[in-house]
């Protein structure tokens, strides 16, 4: 495959604040890669980086092998976090007005369908619920049919079927060979859609590569978690001797008792161990590592990285200049502080 989008070493600075510090990756044509990270990580910076609309510090960017800035735009499709079309538009209008910027567009009724408001089709935009709102800007940034598709938090307030709706859409459009890079806070999005994931902290990408992979390097292994009553001495319990014979690494953390690498067919003898051990507890849960598993694994311990470095002095790279003009001359703002 070739990659559609690439980044190689990109820096970018607001005044002091870093939003990136020297990220590189590369998309394939026809792959989804997701974008996950806290809110503030650079997922939003290094979208704008990516489609020309922020002017990295440092680095390149190249998206079908072009400058961002240089692309057809016909080709490609953006859906910012913030967007707000003609709010005395219906659905249908708004389709058929951004379908008319292009020479050539897919059909507005069709997409219409695609997001699933064909009988909201004739409600203005500013009488739609939240959901059916983005709905209809995620089906305004592919109406002229993009070669590359970004998609920066497309189903954040949409109810439950109508996210799968879009899930499906975004499936649909990947099959066909649109690539797509989509920025999410639900994990359950980029481990259904994405071919591959990157995990940004703090400006920096400090994990790529497919769900199951990351799952397999960072999530660590099957944990039981039991939640004693507030009377239960956890420490006196973890460290029994009775427990330690059971060969399950265990330990009290946060409040709760965690066993380690526990299979289900495990969880029956360890509970019969903790109530002869006169353990009382209100709930007991075994799940397996998943995405957000290593999500919370990587951006935490990022985080405890970044907090060593300044205690001991060392801060990241800062630009010298407190702003920076974008292509078109305009100071930029940190977009960085709702992700």
């Amino acid at each position: 495959m070739n990659a559609v989008v690439e980044a190689t070493d990109l820096h970018k600075t607001y005044g002091e604040t870093v939003a990136l510090e020297s990220v590189s990756l590369a998309v394939d044509d026809g792959e989804v890669f997701a974008l996950i990270g806290p809110n503030g990580a650079g997922k939003t910076t290094l979208v704008r980086a990516l489609t020309g609309t922020t002017v990295p510090n440092s680095g390149t960017a190249h998206l079908l092998d072009e400058s961002p800035t240089a692309v057809d735009r016909s080709r490609l499709g953006v859906l910012p976090q913030e967007f707000s079309p003609p709010a005395r538009l219906t659905a249908q209008e708004l389709l058929e007005y951004y379908a008319g910027l292009y020479d050539e567009s897919r059909d507005p009724e069709t997409v219409l369908a695609d997001v699933g408001l064909v009988e909201a089709g004739d409600t203005w935009y500013e009488n739609l619920s939240g959901g059916q709102k983005r709905r209809v800007c995620v089906g305004s940034a592919l109406v002229n049919d993009p070669d590359v598709l970004f998609l920066d938090e497309p189903t954040t307030g949409i109810d439950p079927a109508g996210r799968r709706t879009v899930w499906r859409l975004i499936e649909d459009l990947a099959a066909g060979g649109t690539t797509v890079v989509l920025t999410t806070h639900d994990m359950a999005e980029a481990e259904r859609l994405a071919d591959r994931v990157g995990l940004l902290a703090d400006g920096s990408l400090v994990a790529s590569g497919t769900p199951a992979a990351l799952v397999a390097e960072h999530g660590g292994s099957s944990r039981l978690t039991v939640e004693p009553t507030a009377e239960t001495t956890l420490d006196e319990v973890a460290s029994s001797g009775t427990l330690s014979a059971l060969e399950y690494a265990v330990e009290s953390r946060d409040g709760t008792l965690v066993f380690e690498d526990v299979s289900p067919a495990d969880i029956g003898p360890i509970v019969d161990v903790l109530e002869d051990e006169g353990l009382e507890y209100t709930s007991i849960s075994w799940a397996e590592p998943d995405l957000e598993t290593v999500y919370l694994e990587l951006a935490d311990g990022e985080e405890r990285a970044q907090t060593d470095r300044r205690s001991i002095g060392v801060e990241p790279a800062r630009a010298e200049a407190s702003t920076t003009a974008d292509s078109t001359g305009t100071q930029e703002a940190n977009p960085e502080g709702s992700q």
